[in-house]
């Protein structure tokens, strides 16, 4: 068994002068007859973190909602951030209702990751409303080499609020993974697989059958998504 993560937390400043809440995950040492292997795993993983954004502020997204998926990342070797993007928390600033202010705090917080915490790769996850808002960083920022989804909004009524998002992620030739239930409330399959076959790049779905938008982002499927995204990382 490994360790439970070393956790910290720090302030993160933005461009445009707003503070931001967020905390740090970090690999621990395992304490069994497989140190060996997994100090090797680790070792490995080391020059990357995966930032994770948080689903819709307004709706009451928190960095809290992707703990277990940072830990999980963690403990395969992986450094991890989540954030509260501004007006979230103990983070200053207001909410934008569109989530284009939000660009500032991933692109802020994946700058201080590589300036921090001696890693050259960034993999930022969005889950929710996040994707959109991390979909557009995903080019601002060079050590960003791979961009996963949970349960991305592209269906037309969410598409009123974020559809100014999607060129941004669809464009970029950088790798991308989208992950969502076949059930999920605000995008459907074939809406999800006609942007993916718009986008540049290379692009992998997982649908998880029978599966709707909030279960995806639950607890109950956090070892589910830490797994989806240690694959993704590795093919990348």
């Amino acid at each position: 068994m490994s360790r439970a993560p070393t956790i910290d937390s720090c302030t993160v400043e933005t461009s445009d002068g707003v503070k931001l809440h967020a905390t740090i995950f970090k690999p621990n040492p395992y304490e069994d007859d497989e140190e060996d292997a997994v100090g090797e795993e680790i070792s490995k993983n080391s020059s990357w973190v995966v930032v994770l954004v948080h689903p819709y502020s307004i709706l009451g997204g928190c960095q809290s909602l992707l703990r277990g998926i940072a830990s999980g990342l963690s403990r395969k070797g992986y450094k991890a951030l989540t954030f509260d993007m501004r007006g979230v928390g103990r983070s200053t600033g207001k909410p934008s209702i569109t989530g284009f202010k939000e660009i500032k705090d991933v692109v802020a917080v994946c700058k201080w990751g590589c300036e921090n915490l001696s890693v050259n790769k960034i993999l930022l996850v969005g889950s929710s409303a996040g994707a959109p808002i991390a979909g557009s960083a995903v080019d601002q920022v060079e050590q960003i080499v791979g961009y996963v989804s949970i349960g991305y909004p592209f269906g037309l009524l969410a598409s009123v609020l974020f559809g100014r998002h999607h060129k941004n992620v669809l464009k970029s030739p950088k790798p991308k993974l989208f992950i969502m239930g076949t059930q999920d409330g605000f995008t459907t399959v074939k809406q999800l697989n006609n942007k993916v076959r718009s986008a540049a790049g290379h692009v992998e779905t997982h649908l998880i059958e029978g599966i709707g938008h909030f279960e995806l982002e639950s607890p109950a499927y956090d070892s589910q998504m830490v797994i989806f995204i240690a694959e993704f990382i590795n093919s990348l």
